[in-house]
């Protein structure tokens, strides 16, 4: 009997549960479908409704333009804010020009604004844990009056500097690593023992979902593929927990990415996507692998999420019209 290459062995295909598409991506998305229906192309779109390439491509094919600012909407048109929120200022703007906004900031974000506002409005100094320059920590920071710090790492904590030591509170990005988010808050805590904040409950429960599912599937597998872009969060930090628990992952945006020379001892390999990449992406890989191993999958238990958050009410009395 011949042997058998490493190309031709049973590959064994472990799907995360949950994964792929949180409840505020689908929100996000549908918002931009139905206010194309109701208005007609173009819609605008200030910024990616979420970051995912492949969304947003399937997006601009019906009739999105994505922008940077609203300077480059015109007058009058109709706007939507993308899931990661946006500042007072861009509102201010987009009020400026007229433009007919719909909001599609994730419920969870709004959210994390309130709670933010809240804090400083009771005189704390804000220490907002998140990377600076994401678009959900820049809509944060904008939405806040007072003093504000932004912080990625426990090492930054020490450098803070602060109007009162015993009135500091935080507040966090929705899509950071859950164990680097308690790492930052241990430090907060160590360096100003009255502070008050969260928790990691402002890490969205889909970001904890994923990640305790990547955790729980590490264990089984040889290889851990992550699809999703570069430019999303909560998908990088998904391959980063694959990584901390010891087995190579990669991020993918999708089958065109796999390399079959990843899977020459790979018997097992776990797949599992970010909360903004959709479903077909990680079928489409799958039917990749099938190109050079045979396959079997099975889906690990998991949680099963039922959030569903609500429409803006002018996009659902529209399509009920």
């Amino acid at each position: 009997m011949n042997a058998v290459t490493p190309f031709k062995r049973p590959l064994t295909v472990l799907l995360a549960k949950p994964r792929g598409f949180c409840a505020g991506v689908v929100r996000a998305v549908e918002i931009v479908e139905r206010a194309i229906a109701q208005a007609g192309a173009p819609v605008y779109v200030r910024h990616e409704i979420v970051h995912n390439t492949h969304v947003v491509e399937g997006l601009r094919a019906q009739g999105a333009v994505f922008v940077g600012e609203v300077d480059q909407i015109p007058a009058g048109a109709t706007t939507i804010f993308s899931a990661h929120g946006v500042s007072r200022g861009v509102e201010a703007a987009a009020a400026a020009r007229g433009l007919d906004v719909i909001d599609a900031t994730c419920p969870l974000v709004q959210k994390v604004h309130n709670q933010g506002r809240r804090y400083a409005q009771l005189g704390y100094d804000v220490v907002l844990i998140g990377h600076e320059g994401h678009a959900e920590v820049e809509g944060t920071r904008g939405q806040i009056d007072g003093r504000l710090h932004v912080v990625a790492t426990a090492a930054e904590v020490a450098s803070l500097v602060v109007a009162d030591p015993e009135k500091v509170a935080y507040i966090s990005q929705t899509t950071l690593s859950v164990q680097d988010t308690r790492e930052v808050i241990a430090a907060l805590t160590a360096r100003f023992p009255a502070i008050i904040g969260p928790d990691i409950r402002n890490i969205c429960y889909a970001t904890q979902n994923r990640q305790a599912a990547v955790q729980a599937m590490a264990p089984h597998c040889d290889l851990i593929l992550v699809v999703g872009s570069r430019s999303s969060s909560n998908t990088t930090r998904l391959r980063e927990v694959g990584e901390i628990a010891g087995v190579a992952s990669h991020l993918i945006e999708g089958p065109d990415a796999i390399d079959p020379a990843w899977f020459e001892a790979v018997e097992t390999v776990g797949f599992t996507a970010g909360a903004s990449a959709p479903e077909r992406l990680i079928q489409d890989a799958i039917d990749r692998l099938r190109g050079f191993r045979s396959v079997t999958v099975r889906e690990l238990e998991g949680v099963d999420e039922e959030v569903v958050f609500r429409l803006p009410p002018r996009l659902v009395e529209a399509m009920a019209s």
